[in-house]
């Protein structure tokens, strides 16, 4: 499996987060359009996909250039603090700390540097992020995020939405009624690290981006209809995502939502994350275009493999079928691509 990291710049806000398994539900649509776009029709690539994946999308990470080097911001693990830091003794002192690593949301990781454990990384809150992304703005842009009071480096806000009604002229009652949409905006000025594993005897790099980039003009996610979900493509770069962690791990910290295999692994700890699929495109007007609720562990999973034998292979997880009425052969992303590391026992 070839491996590349693909950076986006966001255009627009974004209506639904850019997660792999929507990524990738996105990019099979695409095929479907056009059996072009890979020369594989997309009925045999789902075929075989719960054996072997013609791809594998992480979700998308904010990273920013500080001091003519690259920064990724990942999502903190998520497990306990003490596998994290190291904490006090005493116990008074160890609750304090507990709480303040409580706000450091992001693992920052600079671009080409190997890591062993996460205790060598530097963890952030919201503000200290935007502290060193500041560093990348330009002045007006500083002034104008000081006048708004941003304070996060993903802001989340509820989009006021509504319809008229053609007879009266105003809003009113049922579909008329006025609603609101959460959105997302990402810190001004930000780029985005997408990491794509593909089957180069199914597809090229070259062909993924072109279906990144109909999906960015098109726009992505919930609300693209209205200009949401908006991005550009700004480079790509192949890249062993292995080298970026430990030479000797025991350990997967997943970059994407995954559903792990059974009796696999003898630990887990993650944070859920239930998809509430609905179809899209042509399927988004059928009988019955909800899917059935799939429960996946978040990225920033940590994985604790039985034997080595998991690191053999790029990514981890599972496909997931049987989710939907209206088109029974729709599989989930259950798979994610990951970073080895190792931790203490």
């Amino acid at each position: 499996m070839k491996l590349y990291e693909i950076t986006l710049k966001p255009l627009s806000g974004f209506g639904t987060l850019l997660k792999g398994d929507t990524l990738f539900g996105h990019f099979c649509w695409q095929i479907a359009g056009d059996d072009r776009l890979c020369g594989w029709p997309l009925g045999e690539l789902i075929d075989n996909y719960q054996i072997k994946p013609f791809i594998v999308f992480s979700s998308a990470f904010p990273k920013f250039y500080i001091e003519k080097i690259y920064h990724y911001a990942f999502k903190t693990p998520d497990i306990p603090p003490d596998m994290l830091f190291d904490l006090p003794k005493e116990k008074r002192e160890r609750i304090r700390k507990r709480k303040e690593y409580k706000s450091k949301k992001w693992m920052i990781i600079q671009e080409n540097r190997k890591f062993r454990s996460f205790k060598e990384l530097e963890f952030l809150s919201d503000e200290e992020v935007i502290g060193k992304a500041n560093r990348t703005v330009s002045r007006e842009t500083q002034k104008r995020l000081r006048y708004a009071g941003s304070k996060q480096f993903i802001s989340m806000f509820d989009q006021p939405h509504n319809t008229i009604n053609r007879i009266t002229g105003t809003t009113g009652e049922g579909r008329f009624a006025p609603f609101i949409e959460e959105q997302q905006v990402y810190y001004p000025e930000t780029e985005l690290a997408l990491f794509v594993g593909f089957d180069e005897s199914f597809i090229n790099i070259k062909q993924v981006l072109s279906g990144l980039e109909r999906i960015g003009e098109c726009g992505f996610g919930k609300d693209a209809s209205s200009g949401l979900g908006k991005f550009m493509l700004v480079k790509e770069t192949e890249k062993y995502i292995k080298d970026m962690g430990s030479d000797s791990p025991n350990v997967c910290y997943t970059l994407s939502p995954c559903v792990p295999e059974k009796d696999t692994y003898s630990d887990i700890f993650f944070m859920p994350f239930t998809r509430y699929g609905k179809h899209g495109d042509v399927l988004a007007k059928s009988g019955n275009p909800i899917k059935k609720p799939v429960i996946m562990a978040d990225e920033g999973a940590v994985l604790i493999p039985k034997n080595k034998e998991v690191f053999d292979k790029p990514y981890i997880g599972q496909a997931v079928t049987n989710v939907s009425k209206a088109e029974p052969k729709t599989v989930v992303q259950g798979y994610s691509l990951y970073i080895p590391v190792s931790v203490e026992a």
